[in-house]
C-alpha cells in the first residue's frame, strides 16, 4: 500500500471542504442499509474485511467490531482519512485503479459509491475477485440515477431548477468518465468477473427537508459548484435550488441504490 495520495482530479466530489459534511449524510442515510446488508454474509469473529473506499470509516468501524477479537479489517481510500483508531481496523491510503491488492486473502469485501466513478471499473472489479478467498463475499452498492423523479415542489419553476440540477449532475459525472446508471448494471458486472450466488436488492428513499439523503443533495450543490456551473447551471440557479430543498413542503424520491451480493466460487 503507498503512503502518498493519487491524482483524483476526475473525480467529481474532489472538494475537500465538503467532504465531512458528504461523509455524515452518506452515514445516516446508507449505513443501515449497508450494515445490515454486510450482517447477512455471517461476518463474525475472525473473518479478514476490505473496504474500498471507507471514507469517514464508519463502515470499517462497524465491521472492525464484528471481526474482533481475531478478525481484521483493511480500510482503504485514495486519500488519507480519518478512519478512527480500532485494534482490528487499519487503514491504508491505495488506489485501487493502479494498485494491487493481495490476491486468495479477504473473506468479504465492500465498496460503497465507488466503481461508477471510475472508467477502470471492470478491471477493478476483476481484481476485487482475484483479491477473495475461494467462498468469499463481494459487496458494491451504487446508484442509479435515472430514477429520482421530483415529487412536490412549491411551483413549475421550482420543479423545472430541481430537474435541471439533476441533470447538470448526470452530465459532470459522464464528463469526469463516470456512469451514474451503474447501480443496475453491477449484478450482471458481478456474473461477468466470475462470481455466484448474485443478489441485487434495490432500495428508494424519499428526500424531505429533514432527510439525511436530501442534505446529501443540499450539500452537492456547494461541493459541486464549480463543476455544475462547467456544464450550464448558474449560481442565481443552484441558490433557487437550495431554496426548493429547503422548503418544507418539497418531496422527491431518490436514486436507487442497489445492494449486490456475490460469492467467489468454492475450489473444487
Amino acid at each position: 500500500m503507498t503512503t502518498v495520495a493519487s491524482d483524483t482530479h476526475d473525480y467529481v466530489f474532489s472538494d475537500n471542504s465538503r467532504r465531512g459534511e458528504q461523509y455524515r449524510c452518506l452515514t445516516a442515510a446508507y449505513d443501515p442499509m449497508t450494515t445490515e446488508r454486510l450482517a447477512a454474509t455471517g461476518v463474525s469473529d475472525g473473518w479478514h474485511c476490505l473496504e474500498l473506499g471507507a471514507g469517514n470509516g464508519s463502515v470499517a468501524r462497524w465491521l472492525a467490531d464484528r471481526v474482533a477479537p481475531t478478525g481484521s479489517v483493511l480500510a482503504t481510500d485514495v486519500q488519507q482519512g480519518r478512519i478512527g483508531d480500532h485494534p482490528n481496523l487499519t487503514a491504508a491510503v491505495h488506489d485501487a485503479r493502479i494498485e494491487p491488492l493481495p490476491e486468495n486473502r479477504f473473506d468479504l469485501i465492500v465498496a460503497r459509491l465507488v466503481l461508477q466513478h471510475l472508467p477502470e471499473r471492470d478491471a477493478i472489479m476483476a481484481k476485487l475477485v482475484r483479491a477473495l478467498k475461494p467462498g468469499g463475499w463481494l459487496q458494491i452498492e451504487e446508484f442509479d440515477t435515472a430514477y429520482e423523479p421530483l415529487l412536490l415542489a412549491p411551483d413549475e419553476r421550482a420543479a423545472q431548477v430541481y430537474q435541471k440540477f439533476l441533470t447538470a449532475k448526470t452530465r459532470l459525472m459522464r464528463s469526469r468518465g463516470g456512469d451514474p446508471e451503474w447501480g443496475r448494471r453491477v449484478a450482471a458486472a458481478m456474473r461477468a468477473a466470475g462470481l455466484v450466488e448474485i443478489d441485487p436488492q434495490p432500495y428508494i428513499q424519499l428526500r424531505h427537508a429533514q432527510s439525511a439523503a436530501l442534505q446529501l443533495q443540499l450539500n452537492h450543490t456547494y461541493q459541486l459548484r464549480d463543476g455544475l456551473v462547467s456544464v450550464g447551471m448558474t449560481d442565481e440557479e443552484l441558490a433557487e435550488v437550495r431554496a426548493t430543498m429547503r422548503e418544507p413542503s418539497f418531496q422527491a424520491s431518490s436514486s436507487v441504490m442497489y445492494s449486490v451480493q456475490g460469492r467467489k466460487e468454492l475450489q473444487s
